[in-house]
């Protein structure tokens, strides 16, 4: 049987959220099985829980943000993605994040530091068959039109897969690779993609924080790019690191889903919004998916058998 995971023991992180630029102090710790990945925002007078679900995301302009059946005026945990793309990596299936603020913390600005915390606390195999969402038909959302068209798609695979392209009208982005695929299946995660770090273009800087977002924001967990040239000294850790950091946000995003996909994920200029936006038009078919589970390791995909660092 292909088994459900969790921790080992807990482990704890502190930093800033990168766009409340706040101090936050959070605990992963292990769960029982079928408990998905839970957030507890233990700093309010009666701790909440928001478990990580489709229904439970209430903003996707800058970061996916979740809170208690998705209501904008509850208590949120916001820029859950980073995390989510390093247990979906890992193939972590449940944890509780106690979290004393409405922010995960950025860290390094990529999962790297996430695969850390994880396998520092060690996984353990739960008694329990790991569930996986199946896609069955292709479903697909747009936006735009002309330049400003943006699409995603998800299409029927046994495995997963997530291609991406990106295209920004900006020299120092262009100069870099501009699409990239990646098999979760490859045991590959840690080392090409979990090091991408986000980015920014230092004139839409200027405009967030204006409005009081990444207000954390820094060379230290972030590429920040002029209109020419990338800013950091230490340059970018992959020569496609930009579309490599769309992908581990996609694979963030997707884990939303509360399981892991089965399924070719492909994404044309799209982001947070867009990739909430697919799952929720997946997820409204009920013809278009279904849960399934392996008896028998073998018939799993490739590669989704292996003990973290696996994937």
């Amino acid at each position: 049987m292909l088994k459900q995971r969790t921790l080992k023991s807990l482990t704890r992180a502190v930093g800033v959220g990168i766009h409340s630029g706040q101090k936050v102090e959070m605990t992963l710790r292990p769960a029982a099985p079928d408990t998905g990945i839970v957030f507890r925002r233990v700093d309010l007078s009666q701790p909440v829980d928001i478990p990580v679900r489709s229904d439970t995301v209430c903003d996707t302009r800058m970061a996916t943000t979740i809170s208690p059946n998705g209501d904008p005026n509850g208590p949120k945990v916001q820029t859950i993605e980073h995390l989510l793309s390093a247990c979906a990596g890992l193939g972590l299936d449940n944890l509780y994040v106690d979290i004393n603020a409405d922010e995960v913390p950025v860290l390094d600005g990529s999962a790297a530091s996430f695969v850390f915390l994880l396998q520092s606390a060690g996984i353990e195999l739960q008694n329990a068959p790991k569930k996986f969402l199946k896609v069955k038909k292709p479903v697909e959302v747009r936006q735009g039109e002309g330049k400003r068209l943006m699409w995603a798609r998800l299409e029927p695979h046994h495995g997963y897969t997530l291609n991406f392209q990106i295209e920004f009208d900006n020299p120092a982005v262009s100069a870099t690779g501009q699409q990239y695929t990646f098999d979760m299946g490859s045991g590959q995660y840690k080392r090409e993609i979990a090091r991408a770090r986000t980015f920014g273009m230092t004139s839409d800087i200027e405009v967030m924080r204006s409005r009081g977002l990444t207000l954390g924001g820094a060379m230290d967990n972030a590429i920040v790019v002029d209109d020419y040239r990338v800013l950091n000294t230490d340059g970018l850790r992959y020569d496609d690191e930009f579309v490599k950091h769309k992908i581990l946000d996609a694979i963030g995003d997707m884990q939303v889903a509360g399981y892991p996909l089965l399924a070719a994920y492909t994404s044309f200029k799209g982001g947070h919004a867009l990739n909430n936006k697919l799952l929720r038009a997946l997820l409204a078919d009920q013809e278009a998916w279904e849960l399934v589970s392996f008896e028998d390791e073998k018939q799993a995909p490739a590669g989704f058998a292996e003990l973290a660092p696996a994937w």
